[in-house]
């Protein structure tokens, strides 16, 4: 193969000939409803990506799921050998319900809005043109490739994590495709996170005579939300958030349950132990008496440390960004992705090489339209330059 920089006028000219196909590709996937529980909706979505793939030099495999959406996962008819291929990994889902009113998409000259714009179905598309381009020039076929379309990653990756990891484990280098910051970041470390549930359960009562003492589950859960609260601590990276309390039954009774879910997100893998006994004595006291605490631990990301490995992987996409006078610069972000997996694993993963965008998680999500091109370019010469990294290193 010859030098990866040789290809990118091909690369650059392919896929300025394709933005409107990409762009209209992507209205199709946004309007598309697939929040991680519709199930329907994300094998639709699915349905849709295996179709764009038809006539390619790829092979396609469903993983069936019972209650979730499918998994998809797209393969180079290039066999690997052990340890060497590829891996791409984006998501279906997006963090929006069935019956949300965010279920449009619309684009002006600057930006295009809808849900799942850049979280992260414009990342979808810049992987699958990326290999369409990689068809075009006639190596897809000499590089082994595995795309990896996960349908439940806004819902922690329960269903998906062992097809992760099992591809990474097989992979030199992997690539995920989640949103590109405003000022061209791609990511190289995240923080981990932990989701849980705490439960309170007291003893109903009339409110008329609350003043005798009561085992409200409402104040215990005030109490211990005070307490999680004080877990934040910026020094050293960690955050805490009680994002969502439900309870009781109305203002003339003593609440007799109470649930809360929280968010913790640490830097340093040997913090999760210490945060781990913190909430489990917090759990444990009891500030009103006669109610009783128990805690659920959801789901959790362990951290995508910075290595070494994973910032030679940002130098590759630097070269490629200066090349094609694109900006680019690297980042630490504090939420988690699929990547995170990856990194556990010791196998060297670049993320954030999605179009930019903002707002996401919110109905003012939106993508800055030039960035669908550019992305799609600063990928497939940085996938093709890592091949090449990868080839010239055996």
């Amino acid at each position: 193969m010859d030098s990866a920089s040789t290809y990118t006028p091909a690369i650059k000219s392919f896929l300025q000939t394709n933005e409107r196909s990409m762009l209209k590709f992507l209205e199709e996937l946004v309007v598309i409803q697939s929040g991680s529980h519709h199930k329907k909706g994300v094998d639709t979505v699915l349905q849709h990506i295996q179709g764009s793939f038809a006539g390619m030099d790829v092979s396609t495999q469903i993983i069936e799921q019972a209650m979730l959406g499918n998994h998809l996962v797209v393969r180079s008819n290039c066999p690997p050998k052990a340890s060497e291929q590829i891996l791409v990994v984006g998501h279906m889902d997006t963090v929006f319900p069935v019956d949300t009113n965010f279920n449009w998409y619309k684009a002006d000259d600057d930006k295009c809005y809808g849900p799942g714009v850049v979280d992260m179905k414009g990342g979808l598309v810049v992987g699958i043109f990326a290999l369409k381009a990689l068809q075009e020039i006639g190596l897809l076929q000499e590089i082994p490739l595995a795309f990896f379309f996960n349908s439940d990653e806004e819902i922690g990756s329960r269903s998906s994590l062992d097809v992760i990891q099992d591809e990474a484990n097989q992979s030199s280098v992997a690539f995920v495709l989640e949103c590109g910051g405003l000022n061209g970041e791609v990511v190289t470390g995240r923080k981990g996170n932990l989701m849980t549930e705490l439960h309170v359960e007291g003893k109903a009562g009339h409110a008329a005579f609350a003043h005798q003492g009561k085992s409200s589950a409402i104040l215990e859960m005030a109490h211990k939300i005070i307490h999680f609260e004080s877990l934040n601590d910026a020094k050293n990276g960690i955050t805490v958030n009680v994002g969502k309390v439900e309870g009781g039954i109305g203002p003339n009774t003593v609440p007799e349950f109470c649930t809360a879910q929280l968010d913790f997100r640490y830097v340093n893998p040997e913090d999760i132990k210490q945060l781990e006994t913190k909430i489990m004595d917090i759990t444990a006291a009891t500030a009103v008496k006669g109610t009783r605490s128990s805690i659920d631990f959801i789901s959790g990301r362990p951290p995508m440390q910075q290595t070494p490995p994973n910032r030679h992987l940002y130098t590759i996409a630097e070269t490629a960004a200066k090349q094609l006078d694109i900006p680019i610069k690297e980042q630490f972000r504090f939420g988690g992705s699929d990547a995170n997996f990856i990194a556990d694993l010791g196998i060297p993963v670049l993320d954030g090489l999605g179009p930019i965008g903002a707002k996401d998680h919110s109905d003012e999500e939106y993508m800055v339209k030039e960035s669908l091109l550019q992305r799609a370019m600063l990928f497939t010469c940085t996938l093709l330059a890592s091949w090449e990294d990868h080839a010239s290193g055996q």
